[in-house]
């Protein structure tokens, strides 16, 4: 589990196809003392699980599945990646709950100004923002970010300076391809309200306002 709050920027040493999945190497800017095989590194937004690791350099295999939802496929060497290691208990939560399990990409239809703020647009498929709301919070590759406009197949969000130097997000041009996730919660709200059985269960009679209402839920 991450929070979005990402901790440095890391450098793409080598990226080596293994079978139709991909073993990335990559270098940290920043310390990465305590980090052992098996831990778990946010890397672009993506959770990979360290399977080498020399100093600031780390080694972690890239899933077919994960080359098909993110942007892994068109990495290369000498690109920049956001990192963050897991979140530890007892840690502030700040961000919001990152699962790194990346839905789908999108890209940079906007950029511009706004204050002393970036505010950049994205654009992502249908499927990708339904499970987003105005105010809510996305992950895009694997940065934190509040929802500030939404619409069908667009969005909308402000970057302060510390995140635009901080982050890869800063230097992303229009048209650069991107790693989303939406929001943990509502992606369980939804799949609760849309199938409210399992194929073999007695039929349920689903959730209602009402029933939300009484339970306290809403008003």
């Amino acid at each position: 589990m991450f929070t979005g709050i990402i901790e440095g920027l890391g450098t793409v040493r080598a990226v080596h196809p293994s079978g139709a999945g991909l073993r990335l190497a990559i270098e940290a800017d920043f310390d990465l003392e305590g980090t052992r095989v098996g831990d778990s590194l946010c890397v672009d937004g993506a959770c990979l699980t360290v399977v080498r690791r020399a100093g600031r350099s780390v080694e972690a295999d890239v899933s077919p599945e994960t080359v098909a939802r993110t942007t892994f496929g068109a990495l290369r060497p000498g690109a920049r990646v956001n990192l963050e290691r897991a979140l530890r208990l007892g840690d502030r939560l700040d961000g919001h709950l990152v699962s790194g399990h990346v839905d789908g990409t999108g890209w940079i239809a906007s950029r511009e100004p706004l204050g002393n703020a970036l505010r950049i647009g994205f654009r992502a498929p249908a499927e990708l923002t339904r499970g987003m709301i105005p105010k809510g919070s996305v992950a895009v590759d694997g940065v934190s970010l509040t929802i500030n406009r939404l619409e069908r197949e667009r969005f909308e969000v402000a970057v302060i300076p510390h995140t635009a130097s901080w982050t890869t997000l800063g230097a992303k041009e229009i048209g650069r391809a991107v790693n989303i996730e939406t929001d943990l919660v509502g992606k369980y709200i939804e799949r609760f309200l849309r199938h409210p059985r399992q194929e073999g269960e007695a039929a349920a009679a689903g959730v209602s306002l009402e029933q939300l209402a009484r339970a306290g839920f809403i008003r």
